[in-house]
């Protein structure tokens, strides 16, 4: 189920305009789900896959852990670009029939 989602937010964001950059990006902090440009911004995603939301948000399954997780493999892969640019931390909430785009999920 977690792949299939992340293969429907791939298509998503493309549909937005976003260009994926990767997909399952691995680094010795984790993995992200996606991170794809947005104009000048580099957009680090976790994508969540639920049925439904009817014992919460698949959004709310994104906590402090998983957020430092996200701003580890940041730092990781700008340095490993060489250069300093802006990034955003971002939800997708993939269910069976809607995917909700949870820009700006949480800061640095």
């Amino acid at each position: 189920m977690g792949r299939a989602g992340e293969r429907r937010g791939v298509k998503f964001l493309k549909k937005l305009g976003y260009a994926i950059l990767k997909t399952n990006y691995k680094t010795p902090f984790g993995e992200a789900d996606i991170v794809a440009k947005d104009g000048d911004i580099i957009v680090f995603c976790e994508v969540k896959t639920r049925l439904t939301s009817r014992f919460g948000t698949a959004g709310e399954a994104v906590d402090r852990f998983k957020e430092e997780k996200y701003l580890n493999i940041a730092r990781y892969f700008l340095m490993r670009a060489g250069e300093e640019l802006p990034v955003r931390f971002d939800v997708l909430e993939v269910y069976e029939g809607e995917i909700r785009h949870i820009a700006g999920a949480f800061t640095a």
